[in-house]
């Protein structure tokens, strides 16, 4: 009998037969199909976790990050049509500081929601694996925001990215390319400067971006009461949430982000839940700032920020902008080791001079919500790498109608300006301090295991099967579909 893993093998290899008709026979872009990074299972132990909580391994996934906690946590849906936790990662390094990215090179890490099509996948990374974020969507465009290939990649390095260890996005990659085999057309990323709690929100409520974190609080708010993806449109330079056309018409309402909002409902039940939250979270709200909770303090020497659990295992290292997060998973007693490799050369948050450090007051009004206007951060100078050709996984979904539209920064294949003489030094430390992660910095090896919950420290081949160990109830589609067109992966 022929197992389900030899005639995924078969099925692929038709599919790059094909693909190498489409291409004009271009070997490189037929390689990269095969490239083992881009293509390891999802661990055993990742599918025993979705046996449990009902998921099937291609079921849609959703992506949130917190930059003050320093996590990204992965969603994916159950069998009852929901979204739960699946996992939350640790992030081991992000830039900027909490707020929107604004400008090219203000080595920001964009906040808001983006839509992660096949197109976006980069198994070419410098940086190990990747996903473009899909900054700017059509919101900031609209404001008149720049910047490009802002990513989520390995290597622990960033200017404006979020960066996890090679172990992690190696499993969080994989999680999307499943989710696409099994027939989602793209997964939304939900990036956040912090959970959006009452308490948080009392912390921060002098900050200049408070009206925009509000509203897309409302996002946030409807994935927490409905654990439904939120559907996101842009009206009047504006983000809105979960439209549906009003009772009688005969379309669906149409959005420019640009252009005044046109006629629109929110349904009932979710308006209510989101309603029924948000006035509890301001009651919340009103109280902390009532009893004069303290305003969090604008650190000007700071440049990003690092989970805690990688912070303490590297010599001198500051968390920067990241706290300790509120997700139980992630204290630091759960963890034996970092899970992943860190490098050598990784740049981690310096901590402040006091010179450096000025408070905001402790007490004031609460922001307006009526404008979405952010203020600008201070632009740090950076250069922008120049993009290299197109992934396979880039041009074959264009050549079969996803992710036609996107712009240029969306499919570079790209060496992110983050050299090691671009960033700033850390302080002088003896030589003795360096640990041996040091031998880390030296050519990595091309292949590297999905880490589970510990740390890989060998680069032993998963078993080709382990993604197909639990079969689900994938979803039914029509012929002409994404799954059917992209089957040949299987």
């Amino acid at each position: 009998m022929i197992n389900r893993a030899f005639v995924r093998v078969l099925m692929t290899s038709a599919a790059l037969a094909a693909g190498a008709l489409l291409t004009g026979c271009n070997s490189d872009q037929v390689a990269l199909a095969t490239n083992a990074k881009a293509n390891q299972p999802v661990p055993p132990k990742l599918v025993a976790t979705m046996t449990e909580k009902d998921m099937d391994p291609q079921s849609p996934i959703l992506v949130r990050v917190f930059k003050q906690e320093a996590e990204l946590e992965v969603w994916k849906q159950d069998r009852s049509g929901k979204f739960g936790l699946l996992k939350s990662y640790p992030i081991c390094r992000w830039s900027g500081d909490l707020g929107p990215k604004v400008r090219e090179g203000d080595r920001q890490a964009p906040e808001g929601f983006y839509s992660i099509n096949p197109s976006q996948m980069n198994p070419q990374s410098a940086y190990y694996l990747s996903f473009n974020t899909g900054y700017p969507n059509a919101f900031d465009k609209a404001l008149g925001r720049t910047g490009s290939q802002l990513m989520v990649h390995g290597d622990c390095s960033s200017r404006g990215c979020f960066a996890m260890t090679d172990e992690q996005i190696a499993e969080i990659y994989a999680l999307g390319r499943e989710s696409f085999f099994g027939g989602q057309r793209a997964f939304q990323f939900q990036a956040y400067p912090f959970r959006m709690t009452p308490v948080n929100m009392a912390k921060h409520r002098n900050n200049p971006n408070m009206p925009f974190w509000r509203m897309i609080k409302e996002g946030y708010d409807a994935f927490e009461v409905t654990r439904q993806e939120p559907k996101v449109d842009f009206c009047e330079k504006k983000y809105v949430f979960n439209a549906q056309k009003p009772p009688g018409a005969t379309r669906d309402p149409v959005f420019d982000a640009a252009a005044k909002c046109p006629a629109y409902v929110v349904p009932d039940e979710i308006t209510t839940a989101v309603r029924e939250k948000q006035q509890a979270d301001e009651a919340e709200y009103a109280k902390l700032v009532a009893k004069g909770t303290p305003v969090a303090k604008l650190n000007t020497g700071i440049d990003g920020g690092m989970n805690p659990i990688f912070a303490s295992r590297v010599p001198g290292a500051s968390t920067g902008l990241s706290d300790a997060g509120e997700a139980p998973g992630l204290s630091l007693a759960n963890f034996q080791a970092a899970p992943g490799t860190i490098p050598g050369h990784v740049n981690p948050p310096r901590a402040p001079e006091a010179n450096e450090m000025a408070a905001m007051p402790a007490s004031a009004a609460p922001a307006p919500v009526t404008s979405p206007a952010a203020t600008a951060p201070s632009t740090r100078v950076a250069a922008v790498a120049a993009p290299e050709k197109p992934s396979f996984m880039s041009s074959l979904a264009r050549k079969v109608g996803i992710g036609g539209g996107a712009s240029a920064e969306t499919t570079a294949t790209t060496k992110p300006a983050e050299s090691k003489t671009a960033e700033t030094k850390p302080a002088p430390k003896p030589v003795a301090a360096k640990p041996a992660e040091t031998k880390q910095a030296a050519a990595r090896p091309p292949f590297k295991p999905a880490a589970g919950d510990a740390p890989a420290t060998t680069a032993s081949a998963p078993a080709q099967t382990q993604a197909s160990l639990v079969s689900g109830a994938a979803p039914v589609l029509q012929s002409n579909s994404f799954d059917s067109r992209f089957a040949g992966f299987k």
